[in-house]
């Protein structure tokens, strides 16, 4: 059975997600095996996202935190952080077309943040291919 990029991403953000979650909440985690919990079989793709955004977090988080006017990405919700930070990261360490990732990105932040969210990952992603 073939998942789709899009259904890929989604379980990134989650991971991403609960990888946050248990940092706040300085609950010791593996993301080898968070990773394990929310996939049925392995994926490269996952893994080089998850993989890659907790590798480049301090670089992505920086590069946000330039576009973002009287913000931080550290004041975003954490759903609309992981989204952000996936995103970024495939701009900037991957060959992903930009639309695409900007499509993706936008697409779950729609589903999962706010509107407010949603215009900010929006507006950093603009910013960062126009650069």
């Amino acid at each position: 059975m073939s998942v789709s990029r899009s259904e890929l991403r989604k379980k990134c953000m989650i991971i991403l997600y609960q990888v946050e979650s248990r940092k706040a909440l300085k609950t010791p985690y593996e993301v080898e095996e968070i990773i394990k919990d929310n996939l049925e079989i392995e994926n490269e793709f996952v893994k080089d996202i998850v993989f890659g955004v907790i590798t480049h977090q301090m670089e992505i988080d920086a590069t946000a935190n330039n576009y973002v006017k009287d913000w931080t990405i550290d004041r975003l919700d954490k759903t609309g952080a992981s989204i952000l930070r996936m995103a970024i990261y495939e701009l900037k360490y991957t060959e992903t077309p930009p639309i695409v990732v900007i499509n993706e990105a936008i697409e779950l932040a729609k589903e999962y943040s706010d509107n407010s969210v949603r215009k900010i990952i929006n507006a950093v992603l603009d910013k960062i291919i126009k650069e």
